[in-house]
C-alpha cells in the first residue's frame, strides 16, 4: 500500500496539470472570442485605403454578391466576374444607383479554362485592386456517393475548375499589383465542408479544404509584405446554393454573414464569419475528427435518403 502511494501523487500531479491545462486553453479562446466579436481590436478597415478596385468572383448570388455590394457601401469601385452578363449588369446597375460607385462587369464561366485569364488580366489592366474576393464556387445538388455523381468526369472536371483553378488564378492576377503598393487583402471563400472530410460530398470539400490549406500558406508568405490572405469557412448560410430560403439565428442571410466576416478581417486568417458559426466551429473542434466524420456521413445520408424519396415521388 505504501509503494503505491508514489503512484497516487504522480496521478494527482498528472490530472491537476491536465485541469491547468486545459483551463488556461480555455481561458485563451474566451480571450480571443472576446477580442474577435465584441472588441474587434486590430481588426483591419477594409475599404478604399487598401486600394481604388474590388473584384469578385461570383458576383451575382449570395455571398459574393453581398460582398460586392458590402464593398460599394463601404466606397469601394467593385469589378463583379461572373459568367451570366444579364445578370452581371443587372447588380452592376444595382450598385451603381445605391452606393454611386464605379462598376466593371467581366464575363466569364469558370468551368471553362481557354482563354478566360487572358480575358479577364485584359478587364483588370490598370486597376488600382485593393480587395480580391474569390467567392465563385459549385457544390453537389444533393449528398451523393462519388462514384455516383451524375457525369462524374464533367463533374470533377468543373468543380477543380472553378472551386480550385479559380482561386490560384486569379489571386496570380491580382497579388502582384497588391505587394507593389504593400497593402491588399485577398479573401478566399472556402467552406466549413472543408475543415473535416465530408463524405457523400466528399469532392467538393476536397475543394474547399485546397482552398483553405493555399489561403494558410499564402498567408504565411506574404503577411509580412504588407498582404492579408483570410480563408473564410462558413457553415449554412441563406443562399440558393444551399437552397436554404428564409435567414435564422445560424443560417444568416448574405448580407448579415459578411457584414460580420469583414469585420473579422486583421484578427483571424481563417474564420467561420460569424459568432453562431464560430460556435458551431467551437463544438466540432472539441470531438475526436472521426466523431465529426462520422456525424456528417450520417447527417448526409439522412438528407440524400430525403431527396430520392422526393424524386420517386415525383
Amino acid at each position: 500500500m505504501a509503494g503505491s502511494l508514489p503512484v497516487v501523487v504522480h496521478l494527482y500531479w498528472v490530472g491537476a496539470l491536465a485541469t491547468a491545462c486545459a483551463a488556461v486553453l480555455a481561458s485563451y479562446r474566451l480571450l480571443t472570442a472576446f477580442r474577435v466579436w465584441v472588441l474587434r481590436s486590430g481588426a483591419v478597415d477594409v475599404g478604399p485605403a487598401l486600394g481604388a478596385w474590388a473584384v469578385v468572383t461570383g458576383a451575382t448570388d449570395g455571398i459574393g454578391k453581398a460582398y460586392a455590394e458590402e464593398l460599394a457601401r463601404r466606397g469601394m469601385k467593385v469589378v463583379l466576374i461572373s459568367r451570366s452578363k444579364e445578370k452581371l449588369d443587372k447588380v452592376a446597375s444595382e450598385i451603381r444607383e445605391k452606393y454611386q460607385v464605379e462598376t466593371k462587369v467581366i464575363v466569364a464561366d469558370f468551368g471553362e479554362t481557354q482563354d478566360i485569364y487572358t480575358r479577364i488580366k485584359a478587364g483588370l489592366e490598370g486597376l488600382e485592386i485593393g480587395v480580391l474576393v474569390n467567392n465563385v464556387g459549385i457544390s453537389y445538388a444533393y449528398p451523393e456517393y462519388f462514384l455516383d455523381l451524375p457525369d462524374l468526369d464533367k463533374t470533377i472536371d468543373q468543380m477543380t475548375n472553378i472551386n480550385i483553378l479559380s482561386v490560384c488564378k486569379m489571386t496570380r492576377l491580382v497579388l502582384p499589383g497588391m505587394l507593389e503598393r504593400s497593402k491588399g487583402v485577398v479573401l478566399n471563400i472556402a467552406s466549413a465542408a472543408g475543415a473535416y472530410p465530408t463524405p457523400l460530398l466528399t469532392l467538393y470539400s476536397a475543394t474547399k479544404a485546397f482552398v483553405d490549406f493555399f489561403s494558410q500558406g499564402l498567408q504565411a508568405e506574404y503577411k509580412s509584405k504588407g498582404i492579408i490572405v483570410q480563408s473564410v469557412l462558413p457553415y449554412f448560410v441563406a443562399t440558393k446554393m444551399s437552397k436554404i430560403r428564409k435567414p435564422t439565428f445560424d443560417k444568416p442571410s448574405p448580407e448579415t454573414y459578411v457584414r460580420a466576416a469583414l469585420g473579422t478581417v486583421g484578427l483571424q486568417s481563417r474564420t467561420n464569419g460569424c459568432i453562431p458559426h464560430a460556435l458551431i466551429g467551437w463544438i466540432f473542434s472539441l470531438l475526436p475528427t472521426s466523431t465529426v466524420i462520422n456525424f456528417l456521413m450520417k447527417t448526409n445520408k439522412q438528407i440524400r435518403a430525403r431527396h430520392m424519396k422526393k424524386m420517386k415521388g415525383n
